[in-house]
C-alpha cells in the first residue's frame, strides 16, 4: 500500500533547476551518490576536459539533470521536448538540429562536489556503476581515465582519486561518447519499441565517490547450503580485502552475519588484495539451527538476514561492507523430456512470470518501481525475466521481499549476439574483455539476493565455445551459486549443457486453444517468451498515446503500420493477424469503442488461457516447467505485449492472467473439456466445493453440476469433464465456481465459447504465428440485450491510501447475462483514473440474481483546496455505464493485503 500511496501524483523524473555541489562526508566507510550533473553537447562546449574540469568553469545555458539521467533523460527533465509519448513526436527528437545530430557527437557531463578534510590516510574513490557508451573522465583538471577504460553499460569501475581532489569543492567532469548497441555492450531495444534518439548515452546507474581508509572491504557474499529437510543452513562469508596504501597494514576484520559474531586478523602488504572467508569450519556457529528460509512468493515467507562487516587499522575504522542475503536453496535439472525444471528448497516450481521492460529512457523511477512490483504480485506470478536491461540493487531488493524470483540475462539481436548474425562480426579480446568484466559486475550484484534463480548467458542464441566458457569461468570465479543456462532457445553450450528452454513462439495472435497444444508454443517444458502479441489499452489510455488519425487507423485499416505497435521496421508495426482474428471471432469491427471493447474480451480470454494450460499441464507425463509471458510491461506506451499498459491502468489482459494465477484456482480446459482445480500453494485443502454450471445466450441454464468433498493438494487435479450438452446456442457460457467446505467462495471463473471452434493451420506455423483455417464464431454476443446492473460502493481511508468496495447486483428481474462488467476508480466525476490499483478481481460477468463484491486499494490523492469526491464507474460488453459517488464506508472491512484471492468472499446468488 505504501508503494501505491508514494506513486501518486509522482512524475518520472524530477529536475528543479537549482544547482548546488554534492556534499561528501569526510570520515572512512561511506559511500555518496552524485545527485545531480549539468550537461552539453560537445558541440556547444568545445573547451577540453581539463577546462571543464575546473573551477569556475562558465556552464551557463547547460542543463541541469539528475544523477542518474541519460542525455535525453536529462533533456526531458528540463522541457526540451514535448510529450514524446504521444503519436509519432518522438521522430521530431531525431531531426538533426544546426550544429549536427545531436546524439552522434559526446556530451559533457559536468558536476561539484565538497569535500571535508579526511583523517589521515584517508582515501577517496570514484565509483562509476556503469556508461552508455564510454566516456572519458576528468577531475579538478586532471585526466583520470581514457574512454577504452570506462566503457560498457554494466562493468562497475572504481578509480582511486586521491591524489586529485582536495578538502572544499571539487569539480568532475565526464565525456560521454555515443554508442550504438550494434557496436557497443550498451543497451538495445529490438523490436520493443522506437530506438530512444539518443541510445540511451550516460551514466544510467549513477557515480559515487566513496572515502575509505587505506584497507578496503568490497563484494560480500553469503552462501548458504540446506540441509534436505531445511532443519540446517551451513553459511560461507566471503569478502575482497585490499590495501590501497604503498605501506603494508594490519588489519581486523568483524562484523555479523545473521547474528553470528565474526572476527579475523591479516596483514597486508602494499597494494595487496586478500580473499577473506568464514565458514562453519572456522567459524561452527554459522551452522544455523533452524534457520528462516526463504520462500518464492506463494510458497512460504520471505525472511532476510544481514551482514555487517567491518574493517580497522590501528584502532581506527578503514572501512565498511554491509549486505541483505536471503537463506534458500536453488537448483535446476533437465526433465526427462528435456526441458529445464527449477528446484527452490526442494520443491519443484512451475515458473509463471513476463518479460521486465524498463523506462525506454532509463529513468530512475523508486516509487513506480515499487507499484509494479505490487501489480506483479496481484497478477499472481512468481517470476520475472530480464532479456538485458539489467536493474541497479534496488530492484532485486524488492525482488526479495516480494518474493518474485528473478531469471537474468544478457539480450539478443545486437553487439551482445553479434557473433549469431550472418556475416555477423566476431568480438575482438578488447570486447570479450567488456564482457567479462560486465559478467563479474552482474554476478557481485546479484549473487546475494534470493530472489535471483539464474542467469541466461545468451538470449535468442548461446554463446560460441570460447565466449561461453570465458562467462562461465567469470561466474564461477565470482562464486556464483546459481545455474547458468546456454540460452533462452534450445541450444547448448559445453560449458553449460544443453538450456532446457524453448523458443518457438508465437509473438502474435493465436486462439486460446493453441495453449493446448502438445507442439510449438504450446503448454509443455519451458517456454522462455511467448504470448499472443498484440494488447490493447482501454480507450482513455489509447487517446493519451495516439493522435485521432491513428486512432481510426487502429480499427479501419489494419495494415497501416502503428508507430506505437513495435519498431518501424518489425512486421509487428501491424495489427493485421489480431485485427482479423477480432473481426472473424466477434464481428465486423463497428467504431473505436467497439474495437476497443472486443480487444479486451479478447486479451483477457487469451492470456487466461495461456497461463491456464502451463497450470493444466505441471504435472503431466510431458509436464510444463515455466512460462514467461510475453511481456509484463512496456517501455513507452504500446499496443504489444504487456500484461499492464505504460499508464499503470490494468485492463482485459491483466484481469485474464490475475485469474488465471489465483492461489486455488477452478478452470476449464480447451482441449479436453475438463474441469480442473490448480492449487498453487503448499497446502492440501479440504473438502472443496465446485459448481459447474452452462449458460446459453438467452439465459436458459441446459446444464448444472454441483461436486462435494474434494480434496486437493499442492498441484493440479481433474475433478470431471464437461459432456456434451444437448440444446447449445452457438455461443454459450461456461460457469465454475470454488468454495470451501463452509460455502466461503474462492474461485470464480466464467468462459464464453462456441460451437464452431477455432482451427489451426500447424503445418504453416512459423516464427511468430500459427494460421487460422476457421475461427470460432462469437458473434452472437453482439445480439446480447442490454442488462442492467445495481452498483452500491463504499470507501475508506486506510494509512496512506483508500480501499473501495464495489457490489455488482444483477437483478433477478434483469433481461439475462451481464457480460464483462469493468470497475474504474476515478479521482473525480470525469477525472483521472486513481492508478496504480490494486483490484481482488475485475471484468467479471453475472446473471440475473447474482451478487458480487469486489475492492480495490489504491493511494490517496494529494490534498487539494477543495478536494473531489471520488466516483466509481462500472462499464460492461452489454451494461449501461454507470459512475457512482463513493460513499463513506460504515461496517465493511475487506483485507488490508493486496493480492489475495479472487475477492473478498462477499458472493451471493
Amino acid at each position: 500500500m505504501a508503494a501505491l500511496a508514494a506513486l501518486a501524483g509522482a512524475s518520472l523524473a524530477c529536475a528543479d533547476g537549482a544547482y548546488a555541489p554534492t556534499p561528501v562526508a569526510g570520515e572512512a566507510a561511506s559511500a555518496t551518490a552524485i545527485a545531480h550533473w549539468q550537461i552539453q553537447s560537445s558541440a556547444k562546449a568545445q573547451q577540453g576536459g581539463a577546462e571543464v574540469s575546473s573551477a569556475g568553469f562558465s556552464t551557463e545555458g547547460w542543463y541541469p539533470v539528475s544523477g542518474r539521467a541519460t542525455v535525453m533523460a536529462g533533456l526531458l527533465e528540463n522541457g526540451a521536448y514535448e510529450n514524446v509519448f504521444y503519436s509519432d513526436n518522438l521522430r521530431a527528437v531525431e531531426e538533426p538540429d544546426s550544429s549536427g545530430n545531436l546524439f552522434l557527437i559526446p556530451w559533457w557531463y559536468r558536476t561539484e562536489f565538497t569535500l571535508d578534510e579526511g583523517a589521515p590516510g584517508a582515501r577517496t574513490l570514484l565509483r562509476i556503476n556503469g556508461m552508455v557508451a564510454s566516456a572519458e573522465v576528468w577531475l579538478n583538471g586532471h585526466a583520470v581515465a581514457e574512454q577504452s577504460t570506462i566503457a560498457g553499460a554494466y562493468p562497475v569501475h572504481e578509480l582511486d582519486v586521491t591524489r586529485w581532489i582536495h578538502a572544499g569543492v571539487n569539480t568532475l567532469a565526464l565525456r560521454v561518447h555515443p554508442g550504438d548497441p550494434r557496436t557497443s555492450f550498451s543497451i538495445g531495444w529490438v523490436d520493443w519499441n522506437p530506438t530512444p534518439p539518443d541510445n540511451n548515452m550516460g551514466p544510467w546507474r549513477g557515480v559515487d565517490l566513496v572515502r575509505t581508509g587505506p584497507v578496503q572491504l568490497r563484494f560480500p557474499q553469503v552462501t548458504s547450503m540446506l540441509s534436505p529437510d531445511l532443519a540446517r543452513a551451513a553459511l560461507t562469508v566471503k569478502m575482497e580485502v585490499r590495501n590501497l596504501d604503498r605501506s603494508a597494514h594490519d588489519a581486523t576484520i568483524t562484523g555479523v552475519a545473521a547474528g553470528v559474531a565474526l572476527r579475523r586478523a591479516i596483514h597486508l602488504a602494499p597494494g595487496e588484495t586478500q580473499a577473506v572467508s568464514f565458514s562453519p569450519r572456522s567459524d561452527p556457529a554459522l551452522d544455523l539451527h533452524r534457520p528462516r528460509v526463504w520462500w518464492p512468493v506463494g510458497m512460504g515467507a520471505q525472511p532476510l538476514y544481514s551482514l555487517q562487516m567491518t574493517a580497522a587499522v590501528d584502532d581506527a575504522i578503514s572501512d565498511r561492507a554491509n549486505a541483505t542475503f536471503g537463506i534458500r536453496s536453488v537448483t535446476s535439472h533437465l526433465t526427462p523430456q528435456g526441458y529445464r525444471q527449477f528446484v527452490v528448497n526442494g520443491k519443484p516450481v512451475l515458473i509463471r512470470g513476463a518479460g521486465w521492460a524498463p523506462d525506454m529512457f532509463l529513468r530512475d523511477d523508486p516509487r513506480r518501481l515499487e507499484a509494479e512490483f505490487s501489480y506483479i504480485v496481484n497478477l499472481g506470478l512468481n517470476a520475472i525475466r530480464s532479456e538485458g536491461k539489467l536493474e541497479d540493487a534496488r530492484f532485486y531488493d524488492l525482488a526479495d521481499r516480494a518474493g518474485v524470483m528473478v531469471l537474468a540475462g544478457w539480450e539478443c539481436c545486437d553487439k551482445w549476439e553479434s557473433w549469431a548474425k550472418t556475416g555477423g562480426e566476431p568480438w575482438d579480446a578488447a570486447d570479450e574483455n567488456v564482457a567479462a568484466a560486465s559478467m563479474a559486475s552482474e554476478a557481485r550484484l546479484l549473487r546475494n539476493h534470493p530472489s535471483v534463480i539464474g542467469f541466461l548467458i545468451g538470449s535468442d542464441n548461446a554463446p560460441p565455445p570460447a565466449i561461453a566458457k570465458r562467462y562461465v569461468d567469470t561466474l564461477q570465479a565470482e562464486d556464483w551459486p546459481l545455474p547458468i543456462i546456454a540460452a533462452a532457445s534450445n541450444q547448448a553450450t559445453a560449458a553449460t549443457g544443453p538450456s532446457g528452454m524453448k523458443m518457438d513462439g508465437p509473438y502474435d495472435w493465436v486462439p486460446p486453444s493453441y495453449w493446448y497444444a502438445d507442439k510449438l508454443g504450446g503448454a509443455f517444458g519451458f517456454d522462455s517468451e511467448v504470448s499472443a502479441g498484440a494488447t490493447i489499452p482501454l480507450l482513455e489510455d489509447l487517446t493519451r498515446m495516439l493522435s485521432p488519425q491513428e486512432l481510426e487507423a487502429l480499427w479501419k485499416y489494419p495494415e497501416v503500420r502503428q508507430f506505437h505497435a513495435s519498431a518501424a521496421w518489425s512486421t509487428f508495426a501491424k495489427l493485421a493477424t489480431f485485427d482479423t482474428a477480432l473481426a472473424k471471432r466477434y464481428g465486423p469491427l463497428r467504431s473505436l469503442e467497439d474495437y476497443v471493447a472486443k480487444s479486451q474480451l479478447e486479451n483477457y480470454d487469451n492470456v487466461r488461457a495461456q497461463f491456464e494450460a502451463f497450470s493444466a499441464r505441471m504435472d503431466a507425463d510431458k509436464p510444463s516447467t515455466g512460462v514467461i509471458y510475453w511481456m509484463l510491461d512496456n517501455a513507452w506506451p504500446s499496443l504489444h505485449w504487456h500484461l499492464y499498459d505504460y499508464f499503470l491502468n490494468p485492463a482485459g489482459a491483466y484481469f485474464g492472467a490475475r485469474i488465471a494465477n489465483e492461489p486455488l484456482h477452478i478452470q476449464y480446459a480447451y482441449d479436453t473439456r475438463a474441469i480442473l482445480l490448480v492449487n498453487h500453494t503448499p497446502n492440501t485443502e479440504r473438502r472443496l466445493q465446485a459448481v459447474i454450471r452452462v449458460h446459453n445466450v438467452d439465459g436458459s441454464v441446459p446444464y448444472e453440476r454441483r461436486l462435494k468433498d474434494l480434496d486437493l493438494a499442492s498441484g493440479t487435479r481433474q475433478v470431471a469433464t464437461l459432456p456434451a450438452v444437448a440444446r447449445l446456442s452457438s455461443v454459450y457460457f461456461v460457469e465454475l465456481e470454488l468454495a470451501s467446505a463452509g460455502g466461503k467462495p474462492i474461485s470464480r471463473n466464467v468462459y464464453w465459447l462456441s460451437t464452431q471452434t477455432d482451427e489451426l493451420d500447424w503445418a504453416h506455423s512459423n516464427w511468430s504465428v500459427t494460421p487460422v483455417t476457421r475461427y470460432a464464431d462469437l458473434t452472437a454476443l453482439q445480439s446480447l440485450p442490454t442488462t442492467a446492473t445495481e452498483v452500491r460502493a463504499t470507501m475508506r481511508h486506510e494509512g496512506a491510501g483508500d480501499i473501495v468496495a464495489v457490489t455488482l447486483t444483477v437483478p433477478p428481474s434483469a433481461r439475462g447475462v451481464a457480460l464483462f462488467q469493468h470497475v474504474s476508480v476515478k479521482r473525480s466525476a470525469g477525472g483521472e483514473p486513481a492508478l496504480p490499483i490494486l483490484w481482488s478481481d475485475n471484468d467479471v460477468t453475472l446473471w440475473p440474481g447474482e451478487s458480487l463484491t469486489l475492492t480495490a486499494h489504491f493511494a490517496t490523492s494529494a490534498p487539494a483546496p477543495a478536494p473531489a469526491t471520488p466516483i466509481v464507474e462500472v462499464t460492461g460488453w452489454n451494461v449501461a455505464t454507470r459512475s457512482v459517488p463513493l460513499a463513506a464506508e460504515t461496517g465493511y472491512h475487506p483485507p488490508a493485503t493486496p493480492g489475495g484471492a479472487a475477492s473478498d468472499g462477499s458472493r451471493e446468488r
